[in-house]
């Protein structure tokens, strides 16, 4: 996906159709591959980017995966995304210009560093970039509204089904299976995510394996029944 210079190549990333190249011919590809470079391979728990931080750069994940997450006036963690490959972190900071919440890797994991200013001023050159953009920023607005309905309209079943339903779905979007993948995030980080407690979480868990929905095993979800599951989402 890389050769030995700073430079990442879109047009040999799997993921080029969940980022910023979507829709951009090869002239497009390259001179977006111009501006971006090589971010150094962060590890499990490294901070990538603290609130309040100058918004310098936006941040594809090329692989791995990352939580974002705020912190109140009380100390408390309140995670409001989690990130896969194909993701572009940072347009939270847009409006202010600074970051608005951290974010951290869940384990080791590559990135694309994206200058602000220059992929501002490549935009301006290129609609079908600056339309990416919108479709990317829109997509993110519209899953924190569609988060707070989960939290707001369903119950704590519903809440747990619609996130593995919602994770499958986004890995099958990256070509992987969407009937078994493995959680990188902590039963307390999707609960902490979803409004409720680990005991909760791993409660639920137990008896969708005991029903047959799914099989857990550690950190590894495989989805047995997906339409029952769904229908338990709903």
């Amino acid at each position: 996906m890389t050769n030995m210079t700073s430079h990442i190549h879109c047009q040999n990333c799997s993921m080029a159709a969940l980022c910023l190249p979507y829709q951009l011919d090869q002239e497009g590809m390259a001179r977006l591959d111009t501006i971006i470079q090589r971010h150094k391979p962060i590890q499990k728990r490294d901070i990538l980017v603290h609130a309040g931080a100058p918004l310098k750069f936006l941040y594809a994940v090329r692989s791995g995966s990352l939580k974002s997450y705020t912190i109140d006036d009380n100390g408390v963690e309140q995670i409001i995304d989690f990130h896969l490959p194909g993701d572009v972190i940072g347009f939270d900071g847009l409006s202010e210009n600074e970051h608005r919440s951290y974010t951290q890797a869940l384990e080791t994991s590559m990135l694309c560093e994206i200058p602000i200013t220059a992929l501002d001023e490549l935009a301006e050159q290129m609609p079908g970039l600056r339309r990416q953009l919108w479709r990317l920023m829109s997509g993110e607005i519209f899953t924190s509204k569609q988060l707070l309905g989960t939290l707001n309209n369903r119950t704590a079943q519903q809440r747990v089904a619609h996130f593995l339903v919602t994770l499958a779905e986004r890995f099958k979007e990256r070509g992987l299976s969407s009937r078994s993948y493995r959680l990188t995030m902590t039963r307390a980080d999707i609960g902490n995510y979803l409004g409720l407690s680990v005991e909760t979480i791993s409660r639920i868990l137990s008896n969708l394996q005991q029903e047959g929905v799914i099989e857990v095993q550690n950190k590894l979800v495989e989805i047995i029944e997906p339409l029952r599951l769904r229908e338990m989402a709903q």
